[in-house]
């Protein structure tokens, strides 16, 4: 194992570093029920909601304006039926990255993706669930918080949530304990103006997250959404404020790695899963 990914896992391991988890990791994942891989990129996701059918290229570009498209065309039920049938219906397996990381019970851990996985390998222990959430009414926070406790969720207040307790973040939302999403156009604008404001995360979870590296694992910063998210997450980070494995970065991932004071480094995430088994 060289040092540097040997410096990463020790202080991943000391509870320092936060795992910040893109749809990457979930590549070769593959539904028990009918054999098929659960769709990872934009386009996949996109073509699964359609049937099949490719949009515009405008509307191919990301899975935000499709999602928007198709919401105004068939309504918000549409898009959270999708959602939940593609991430909380099929009965999906833990890959070995999920399993690892719940080995480490970590203190907090970032998951950017929709389905339950690692949900799944927390089931055994108590934890908190924060689920970002758009569009509410009568409130200008936009996050629910559960606490697991004898194999179910309970909604909790921020008050109740007990700050020793591992969390699990998901921002872009998750099947269970109920079906909330992060996915229109409209969901984003939403929900990263009240992250922008301060309203998206819980305030005991803001003083947990003081000074803390990030490891970016399966996330690409290609598009202004996933950028926006990425960047009021890390609020308050440590001034080095963490890795990002990218194996082929584009010139705009690298503008952001230095502006955020990310160390880019230059592989796929998956040599350092290898490692951690050499």
């Amino acid at each position: 194992m060289n040092e540097r990914f040997e410096e990463i896992l020790a202080r991943l391991k000391s509870g320092h570093v936060v795992p910040y988890l893109g749809p990457g990791i979930l590549q070769g994942v593959i539904a028990p029920t009918t054999g098929q891989p659960l769709p990872v990129t934009d386009e996949a996701m996109i073509l699964a909601m359609t049937g099949g059918q490719p949009m515009s290229p405008r509307l191919m570009y990301e899975l935000s304006r499709a999602a928007m498209h198709l919401e105004n065309k068939k309504g918000r039920s549409f898009i959270e039926r999708f959602m939940t049938k593609t991430y909380g219906g099929e009965g999906w397996t833990p890959a070995p990255v999920h399993r690892w990381l719940a080995s480490l019970n970590l203190p907090y851990i970032i998951d950017c993706n929709r389905d339950t996985l690692l949900q799944q390998c927390y089931a055994d222990r108590a934890h908190t669930l924060v689920v970002g959430c758009a569009r509410l009414m009568g409130t200008h926070y936009r996050f629910e918080i559960y606490q697991w406790q004898d194999g179910s969720y309970q909604a909790i207040t921020q008050e109740q949530a007990n700050p020793e307790l591992p969390v699990l973040f998901k921002p872009l939302g998750t099947p269970l304990p109920k079906p909330t999403y992060i996915a229109s156009d409209a969901d984003y604008v939403d929900y990263i103006t009240e992250l922008m404001g301060g309203f998206a995360i819980p305030s005991w979870l803001k003083t947990k997250r003081k000074d803390c590296q990030y490891l970016f694992l399966g996330l690409h910063f290609s598009r202004d959404t996933e950028r926006m998210v990425m960047s009021d997450l890390i609020y308050d980070a440590a001034p080095d404020a963490g890795w990002a494995f990218i194996a082929e970065p584009s010139p705009k991932e690298r503008k952001v790695c230095s502006r955020k004071k990310i160390e880019l480094i230059e592989k796929d995430w998956s040599e350092l899963l290898a490692a951690t088994s050499g």
